[in-house]
């Protein structure tokens, strides 16, 4: 039977990353064959894409002359993100449909939703980024962990590195491009607040995970 493609979503600071390991952990326990993975991905693009966010590769910044309120850092993230995103999906070593093919099913943090949320300040730019992304297959599900702006700058405040995302300017903007992309998707996608007690966060999502295997 082919595995589940299950993706989080949500601003930085939204606890992902502690749902997907306590996700993997609980359908481990019930003889749920699965992986864990990421955007950016693992992959060379993925370390590219990682190497700028850290400030050891220049990017470039600033209007894009040709096309009006085009964001160059924006764009360039966006292509980036999308390279990374087809080499994550369908590279033979360890792609994510490799992967699903074979049974496993994987629990991805962040995918196409993303690429919405931090890479459009414009009308243009939800233009630009579709066509970029609209061939990359639905997951089996997406788990958005809506979060609050204010809680989300707390919890990353003591991160000992922040990229140039990670402020309250970018995180309101992502808030409402998620917000924008969930009422307009077509897939199945569940919302769960992010500040309820992890526990009670973990129960919900394991709860409609486990359905899609009934």
């Amino acid at each position: 039977m082919r595995g589940k493609f299950l993706v989080f979503e949500g601003i930085d600071g939204s606890g992902t990353s502690t749902q997907t390991a306590l996700l993997q952990q609980a359908l481990q326990q019930h003889g749920v064959k699965c992986t864990t993975t990421c955007e950016p991905s693992d992959g060379p693009i993925g370390n590219l894409i990682r190497q700028i966010f850290k400030g050891r590769i220049k990017a470039p910044h600033g209007e894009n002359p040709h096309r009006p309120g085009g964001d160059l850092f924006d764009e360039q993230m966006a292509y980036l993100f999308a390279a990374d995103r087809h080499d994550h999906l369908y590279n033979e070593i360890d792609g994510v449909h490799r992967l699903l093919e074979k049974g496993t099913t994987v629990i991805c943090t962040r995918y196409f939703f993303s690429s919405i949320a931090y890479h459009c300040a414009s009308e243009s730019d939800f233009n630009f980024v579709y066509e970029l992304n609209k061939n990359f297959p639905n997951p089996d599900l997406i788990i958005y962990l809506d979060n609050p702006t204010e809680e989300s700058l707390k919890r990353i405040e003591a991160r000992k590195f922040k990229d140039s995302y990670e402020n309250e300017t970018k995180l309101n903007q992502a808030k409402n491009n998620y917000r924008r992309a969930i009422e307009s998707y077509t897939g199945k996608v569940i919302q769960i607040p992010a500040n309820d007690p992890i526990k009670t966060i973990h129960e919900k999502i394991l709860d409609t995970t486990l359905k899609l295997y009934q």
